[in-house]
């Protein structure tokens, strides 16, 4: 979860600024947790909150997404999706945003099986996003990371996302000069995808779903989860990343790490290996 935190940091400073490059600071004074971060611990609090069998776990993303979400009211919500957070009658509407992507990585690192974390990333979403395209993309997010922490390979985890989500029929060379702002699922979690699948690293990854401009921190932040479970995440980052969380958003992510602890990409000479962190 902690590799969508830092999409979301890394890309807080370019949404309405994008950089089309791969060349820039990773992390600054400019960069901020924003809505991906906090509704992604959210989730990741309801899912430690919830029964062994997840049958509140509905209530409880309800529940854990309005408490938590009301310290941050300005930390970049949808319209919609603010009423939502405020509302005591909250109901789904309709959404096929990106919000249903951006935060449903704790899935990802909780679900025992493929099933599972169709059923965990639906749980979470159709509270909000019950729209047949924010469900699809919501699964495709949780799914891929569910492959990339399993040990599958790129081409296994791009096979398939191809045969059941998107055809991704595009590189970001071809994209990264008429790519445009997007909030829908359709128009960013293929995109974030294909960040993931030409990476080499974890920061190449993030460097990629930044180069493309568009939606800069949910993008990254749905690359991140993804590239966390792939490779892991280099200590240098990570160090950094934990000084953007405040003691309320520290204290869920250190909860749920304890319970499903991260791994830790570690470089070679050719390539990088993620590694459990007690070893």
């Amino acid at each position: 979860m902690l590799g969508a935190i830092i999409g979301d940091i890394v890309g807080s400073r370019f949404e309405w600024n994008n950089n089309r490059s791969k060349q820039f600071a990773l992390m600054t004074y400019k960069c901020s947790v924003t809505d991906d971060s906090i509704m992604s611990l959210a989730i990741a609090k309801a899912l430690l909150e919830s029964k062994a069998d997840y049958s509140d776990l509905s209530e409880n993303a309800v529940k854990y997404m309005q408490e938590i979400g009301r310290h941050y009211p300005d930390c970049g919500y949808g319209g919609k999706f603010s009423r939502w957070i405020f509302s005591n009658n909250p109901q789904p509407y309709g959404s096929y945003g990106n919000g249903a992507a951006m935060r449903v990585s704790p899935c990802g690192f909780v679900a025992n099986d493929l099933d599972e974390v169709k059923q965990l990333s639906k749980a979470v979403t159709i509270v909000t996003h019950n729209h047949p395209e924010g469900l699809k993309g919501e699964e495709a997010t949780a799914v891929a990371i569910f492959l990339a922490r399993s040990g599958k390979s790129l081409f296994d985890i791009r096979n398939y996302i191809t045969e059941n989500y998107y055809s991704l029929d595009f590189t970001l060379d071809e994209i990264r000069d008429s790519y445009e702002f997007n909030e829908s699922c359709q128009g960013t979690v293929p995109q974030a995808l294909e960040a993931f699948f030409e990476s080499k690293n974890f920061e190449d990854a993030i460097r990629n779903a930044i180069s493309i401009g568009g939606d800069s921190d949910t993008l990254a932040a749905i690359t991140g989860g993804i590239a966390e479970a792939y490779y892991g995440i280099p200590t240098d980052i990570r160090k950094q990343a934990l000084t953007f969380l405040d003691e309320r958003l520290l204290k869920i992510l250190v909860e749920f790490e304890n319970k499903y602890p991260s791994k830790m990409e570690k470089p070679n000479a050719v390539d990088s290996v993620d590694i459990e962190r007690n070893k």
